[in-house]
């Protein structure tokens, strides 16, 4: 049987984020052109855009955007139009400015952002004539409550709007990708809100984006003499306590699963895109992707085009911190590091990455959105709250992908995921299907002990090979440790469950090898099992914790493990003991005994369900 031990990458920032100069021309790097600066014909409430000093009036030239694609020689370029509302530059400058990025061949492709308001038939022949390639966005907070802070500045409603823009989208034939703002309106309603974006048939892509803006409070100013209505109605919603449209990191992590349990069992997966649970599922299979909030390609690889000459990194830092030079006065790739390399905003916050250097997620999270998390430390003095909701959606949706059919695992506050550097098995699959076949042939295994108590095949302590036996196999009980055997013969038996690895935990002193933690590894046979033992293994734990001996924790872990001979991916669950904050190794392993007995106390008295303790309301 496997010995995993937790997953330790390079300490290193690049792994997290890779400065301008650290990549080369196969990396491209995105360009978000504001055409009009903050320029808007709607005045969303929460609008963060409008905050900046970025003046409207003024438009993106051919000139400027020709410029932009000569600072980067041989790189590709990944282009956003975006405002404020890109298309108030009118048609017959769009039309120029698409023309000039296809005559780009560096530009790799082109999006849209918009608020749809304008969207009609003209516009989409014009995109048809002059970009037929162009990708378009809507913003859609959901329904119409979810979009009430989306007004005009006469503060009436503009969701009709917008939904006709998506209609006019679907009868043309056209997709989109919508961004969806979390605020108290959409709270506990995300089936709701999911279902409806997705009965729009143009939808194929929903961004969840957070309405983290706690630190609002005054309304934006206005150019004119009377505040439109909008401007009143934004006052009236900041309070001592914040604006009513913000959210807090724990609320949208809640709301972000709840969506994601719905995206699955309604189906909307298989036409849908929805981030960022899709990027945490690409993490979680280790095959990355473009969202830059789980890629080490962050700020530095994002730069920000005003009207009025101004480059800025990603539109997400703050402002005026994030300019970085004047366009005309960048002549070169070498100016802008250069200009990035003085930016106190780009190396401060990629130095903020460094407390992800040991954290057990930061293989999965990438270090999150780093405009966000330097909000948080200069409005609170602390980014925890982000760091921990981001735990959060990665445990939940590891739940998730493993057991689809039971969501209310999403929301388990005992499991967690880790990744292992070792956590493999010969072939998994022939494993589960001998384990319940009393004729299986099985071999005889190679049993030795260490002088430390190790059972594995070379008798030495530490991760080495171990021969993967069943309890119909005439050599079980002796391949089991003895102090993990009582809580083995609990999950084998009681629990019906496989286990494919345990440990009854190793101090290996006066040897260089690190101590061993107990522990015991379930293969669940199929997604439904997964569930059902995830909540068994939660209520055993629940029960237990309080009865430890000081100086032990348990840990409930979402992890894989890997068929070496079939190339599939299995999900597991670990139950183990592990010295507790705090404490050190001697004081664990002096009190391992109880607590492997508190443990295998617990474990036979849960329950048979697949109701997890931890659940409140949830889908």
């Amino acid at each position: 049987m496997p010995h995993p031990s937790t997953f330790a990458p390079p300490d290193d920032l690049d792994s997290l984020w890779r400065t301008l100069e650290s990549t080369g021309s196969d990396t491209a790097v995105s360009v978000i052109l504001k055409l009009r600066g903050e320029t808007c014909d709607v005045d969303c409430l929460y609008c963060l855009e409008k905050r900046k000093e970025a003046p409207g009036g003024a438009v993106v030239t051919r000139e400027q955007i020709r410029h932009l694609g000569s600072l980067f020689p041989g790189r590709r370029l990944v282009v956003e139009l975006h405002g404020g509302e890109p298309l108030t530059v009118g048609q017959d400058a769009m039309a120029a400015i698409l023309d000039e990025l296809a005559a780009q061949p560096a530009v790799l492709r082109v999006h849209l952002q918009t608020n749809g308001v304008q969207l009609d038939d003209s516009w989409l022949d014009l995109f048809e004539r002059h970009c037929p390639q162009l990708t378009i966005g809507i913003s859609l907070d959901g329904d119409e409550q979810g979009n009430s802070w989306r007004v005009g500045y006469d503060g009436q409603p503009v969701y009709p709007k917008i939904a006709a823009a998506l209609e006019l989208l679907a009868r043309r034939g056209r997709t989109c990708g919508v961004v969806t703002v979390v605020t108290p309106a959409v709270l506990d309603r995300a089936a709701e809100i999911i279902d409806h974006i997705a009965s729009f048939t143009a939808v194929n892509a929903i961004n969840l984006v957070p309405a983290f803006d706690s630190s609002t409070t005054r309304a934006t100013a206005s150019a004119s003499r009377r505040a439109p209505a909008s401007r009143e109605l934004q006052q009236q919603a900041i309070t001592p306590q914040g604006p009513a449209w913000a959210i807090t990191p724990d609320q949208y992590a809640r709301f972000v699963l709840q969506a994601a349990a719905r995206w699955i069992s309604a189906g909307h997966y298989r036409r849908v895109k929805l981030d960022p649970v899709v990027a945490v599922i690409r993490q979680l299979q280790g095959v990355g992707g473009d969202h830059c909030h789980f890629s080490n390609l962050k700020c530095s690889h994002v730069f920000t085009a005003y009207p009025n000459n101004r480059l800025g990194s990603c539109d997400e830092l703050p402002w005026p911190a994030a300019k970085l030079l004047p366009l005309t006065a960048a002549r070169s790739e070498h100016d802008v590091t250069a200009a990035q390399g003085a930016s106190t905003l780009l190396t401060g916050a990629r130095g903020m990455m460094a407390k992800c250097l040991t954290c057990p997620y930061r293989v999965a999270c990438g270090g999150g959105c780093a405009a966000t998390r330097w909000r948080m430390l200069k409005d609170t003095g602390s980014d925890d709250a982000y760091c921990e909701h981001r735990a959060r959606l990665i445990d939940g949706v590891a739940a998730l992908v493993a057991a689809p059919g039971h969501p209310a695992g999403a929301f388990c506050e005992n499991a967690h995921w880790r990744r292992h550097a070792v956590n493999e098995m010969a072939d998994a699959d022939a494993f589960l299907a001998r384990w319940d076949d009393p004729d299986a042939p099985r071999t005889p295994a190679r049993l030795v002990t260490s002088e430390h108590g190790n059972i594995n095949s070379v008798g030495l302590p530490g991760i080495h090979e171990a021969d993967d036996l069943d309890p119909l196999h005439p050599q079980w009980a002796a391949g089991i440790e003895p102090r993990v055997r009582p809580l083995v013969d609990t999950a084998t038996g009681a629990w019906r469950a496989v286990t494919y690895d345990s440990c009854e935990g190793h101090p290996h002193t006066g040897t260089d090898t690190a101590p061993s933690p107990f522990r015991v590894g379930l293969l669940p046979r199929d997604a439904a099992e997964y569930g059902r033992l995830a909540a068994r293994a939660c209520h055993a734990v629940s029960r237990a914790a309080p009865f430890l001996p000081a100086g032990l924790a348990l840990q409930l872990i979402h992890t894989d493990l890997a068929s070496t001979a079939t190339g599939r991916t299995h999900r597991t669950i670990e139950i183990r003991l592990v010295p507790a904050d705090g404490s050190d190794w001697d004081t664990y392993f002096a009190g391992l005994d109880q607590g492997a007995r508190v443990l295998t106390h617990a474990a036979r008295h849960a329950p048979a369900t697949d109701r997890c303790p931890c659940e409140r309301d949830t889908p």
